[in-house]
């Protein structure tokens, strides 16, 4: 196994299981020892479990209970009611990892994400920090502030949110519904710019987007945080929670690479006071925006430092 990480040679992760989770059927991979001390490692957009494809088993052999489940959208989990709506809001995402831990009479856990997996990972250890051991977010505090979203970013970090502005629009809609599996290996070439990812390694991840829920989430989560579609009335409670910006209690290491094509690497300076136990903000060398699947050494080595 080496950082930079996207061989062909890679297996893909197995075996799937499935656990009925709040509104959910959540599909994960499962390694390491079942009494363990447990991370649940949360992929993002566009994306899959194989992110972490090198980084479980790093964890499984130093005696960790590893859980990588699939994002609502993704892959094969599936919403458990066809009248559930679409939601891809990040409340949601966040309540459904607390859904899996109790399914899985998980009591806590380090949680550790990138992208939606950083909010998600972000969202339940501010709300539910009983459950958290410790955090691990790429990018730092990943709890979108709505009532903000709509004041402008510098003009070169607006170029490169593109893809968002797009999924605004039914044409959006339409070239996600089209196009995805070009859109995200477009995403992956414009934010891991050092990353030589091959044709297998897309593959394996691309799979996941022909989820039948996949576009509908998609598209709610990048209109929902600009405050342009609603939300899911079930989770208008932790929306209002979520609003106030709510400080990050648990033992927290965030990162940043410093190749990320969509979000530049910080100091950390912008965030700390958003984290009352930060033991540390790193940079990742020539690692882009896919952090651990780029440099899985890396990843690894601070979720077990929480984890410890």
């Amino acid at each position: 196994m080496t950082d930079q990480g996207g061989s062909a040679q890679a297996q893909d992760m197995q075996p799937v299981r499935a656990v009925d989770a709040g509104v959910l059927r959540i599909a994960y991979v499962e390694s390491g020892p079942a009494d363990g001390p447990v991370a649940i490692l949360l992929h993002g957009y566009p994306y899959d479990i194989h992110s972490y494809v090198e980084v479980a088993p790093r964890l499984a052999a130093q005696g960790c209970r590893v859980i990588v489940p699939y994002v609502r959208g993704y892959g094969p989990t599936r919403f458990r009611d066809p009248s559930t709506p679409r939601s891809g809001q990040l409340a949601g995402v966040g309540a459904d990892l607390i859904a899996l831990m109790d399914a899985l009479a998980i009591p806590r856990a380090v949680f550790a994400g990138y992208d939606w997996g950083g909010r998600a990972a972000c969202v339940a250890a501010a709300l539910w920090p009983e459950r958290c051991q410790g955090l691990v977010s790429v990018n730092g505090y990943l709890i979108q502030d709505i009532a903000r979203a709509l004041e402008p970013a510098p003009a070169p970090r607006e170029c490169a949110f593109w893809y968002q502005w797009y999924f605004q629009t039914e044409r959006g809609r339409a070239g996600l519904a089209a196009h995805r599996a070009e859109i995200a290996r477009l995403l992956w070439q414009q934010w891991s710019p050092n990353w030589g990812f091959d044709d297998a390694t897309f593959a394996r991840s691309a799979r996941a987007f022909d989820n039948p829920d996949h576009v509908d989430v998609v598209i709610h989560s990048y209109r929902h945080r600009y405050g342009l579609a609603a939300g899911d009335p079930r989770y208008q409670e932790l929306e209002q929670r979520l609003a106030a910006q709510p400080v990050i209690n648990v033992p927290t290491i965030t990162l940043d690479g410093d190749c990320d094509g969509v979000i530049p690497a910080t100091d950390g300076a912008a965030h700390a006071a958003k984290f009352s136990n930060r033991i540390a903000h790193r940079v990742i060398t020539r690692a882009g925006h896919n952090l651990p699947q780029e440099a899985p050494e890396a990843f690894a080595a601070v979720v077990m430092e929480l984890l410890r």
